[in-house]
């Protein structure tokens, strides 16, 4: 009887080790898909511009996977795929001094005009985030257009269906992104 008990015993503390242990590479694993870089920027404009800094990360991490010398098929540029148009404007507004398209490389830059933007365009949108995304990655004519039909939106103030698979697919990626950016970080709420 008391070998069956140290013999269980045993085996309990066994699993019970294996347990964590695959709870701490799962972690690990976690945290090499949906890394953290460049926390201290994002955490500084996503106060200055009242954004969530998960959801700032979470915009970055669909946008480029924290790549800073990321360019899309597009043109956009670094971790928050900026147009270089709207990087001039932001750029113009914001009184960045010495800008060139090619400042979207650098993550100081980006992330200022990636949080600017997004801030305008949530309260150009009234606050609502799934338009500000939305536009952010589909434009907000095209957003401001949905709105306006039927088949999109039913009361005009929210979409019902976004009809660009590439801006329906990014809205849902942020939000799946942000769920996983709270569940594995503990980033200071700034905002």
């Amino acid at each position: 009887m008391g070998r069956t008990l140290t013999f269980k015993f045993v085996l309990i503390i066994i699993l019970a080790l294996f347990i964590l242990c695959v709870a701490l590479v799962y972690g690990w694993v976690q945290r090499r898909m949906y890394p953290l870089k460049y926390e201290g920027l994002i955490l500084q404009y996503a106060s200055e511009y009242r954004l969530d800094p998960y959801l700032v990360c979470a915009v970055i991490w669909v946008e480029s996977k924290f790549n800073e010398a990321a360019t899309s098929h597009k043109g956009a540029r670094g971790l928050m795929q900026v147009i270089p148009s709207t990087g001039r404007w932001a750029a113009e507004r914001l009184g960045i001094e010495g800008y060139s398209d090619d400042s979207l490389y650098d993550p100081a830059v980006n992330i200022r005009i990636g949080c600017w933007y997004l801030d305008r365009l949530r309260n150009h949108f009234k606050g609502n985030l799934d338009l500000a995304l939305a536009a952010y990655n589909g434009g907000s004519g095209n957003v401001e257009r949905w709105l306006q039909d039927p088949r999109y939106s039913k009361d005009g103030k929210g979409l019902d269906n976004i009809p660009f698979k590439e801006t329906r697919d990014f809205v849902a990626r942020v939000w799946s992104a942000y769920d996983k950016y709270k569940q594995l970080y503990r980033i200071h709420d700034v905002y």
